[in-house]
């Protein structure tokens, strides 16, 4: 029933990510609002609950299958490792590169799948941009995944010596994510403009690449604002038919002390996402 989902929930809310007034909040708020439910578990009670953790925390999603019957998670389990059959077919999401007319080039990244798989496609995506008289950045799709990828793709824009992006504050422990060290004259020159295209479909690491990228001035944001979900978050199954997306640690971007929970990403060229392409050319040759 609901209320014995919600107090595994919030035991884990309580447990896993360090103390902050945010988690603190969300878990008193689900414990009042939902602690007494004595109903079964539905897709609706499940979306219900997401709507009350928004103010709290965009990045807590709960994915209901009527078919599950796996116990409670006792343990956190971390993520499962991902599966080449399915990244690799797939070039790890990176899955458009294209030139258009006067000499831009457009990389469209879907997802932030691991380094390890995404690392080639990637090399070969700004392997084709290399003199390019401007580069757009499509994460209007792109839905999240791995830091490090964030941390390589915004090296690529960057420079070649390494950055210091993010410090994520977890309960045990503290990890500083940074650019790599690249060879010289790998990333792309400072003088070429920069745009990056959001929408309301950039979440989580999608959202941290465009915010970290803007925070130092390098690229201009265009499209719709994000929605804001700037966790890190774990897989706990909280129920048979309920695995949810649980918080545990927050970011706080090296340049601006803070991050984009709640916010979004906001453009500085705010304009629907079917147009982002366009209004970004006109934005870089302003």
């Amino acid at each position: 029933m609901v209320s014995d989902m919600i107090s595994r929930l919030t035991g884990w809310l309580r447990r896993l990510p360090p103390p902050h007034e945010r988690f603190e909040g969300l878990a008193a708020a689900l414990d009042e609002e939902f602690g007494g439910r004595r109903e079964p578990i539905t897709a609706a009670a499940c979306a219900e609950i997401e709507r009350a953790a928004w103010p709290y925390a965009r990045h807590l999603l709960l994915h209901f299958d009527p078919a599950g019957t796996g116990p409670p998670d006792e343990v956190a389990p971390g993520w499962p490792e991902p599966d080449p059959a399915v990244v690799l077919p797939a070039a790890a999401q990176v899955r458009e590169v294209s030139r258009m007319d006067g000499g831009a080039c457009l990389i469209r990244v879907d997802g932030l799948d691991a380094l390890r798989f995404a690392q080639p496609y990637l090399d070969a995506a700004f392997a084709l941009a290399r003199g390019a008289t401007a580069i757009l950045l499509d994460l209007r799709a792109n839905g999240g995944g791995s830091p490090e990828t964030v941390a390589y793709i915004a090296g690529r824009l960057l420079g070649d010596r390494a950055v210091h992006l993010s410090d994520v504050t977890y309960r045990d422990h503290t990890r500083q994510w940074w650019t790599p060290d690249l060879p010289q004259g790998t990333a792309v020159p400072s003088e070429v403009p920069v745009a990056v295209l959001v929408s309301d479909r950039t979440f989580s690491s999608g959202e941290a690449l465009a915010y970290h990228l803007r925070a130092r001035g390098r690229v201009t944001v265009v499209g719709g604002r994000t929605p804001g979900a700037a966790d890190h978050i774990t897989e706990i199954r909280l129920a048979p038919t309920v695995v949810g997306q649980v918080p545990i640690g927050y970011v706080t971007d090296a340049v601006s002390g803070a991050n984009w929970e709640g916010t979004g990403v906001v453009p500085q060229r705010e304009v629907p996402a079917s147009e982002a392409v366009t209004a970004a050319l006109e934005a870089l040759r302003a």
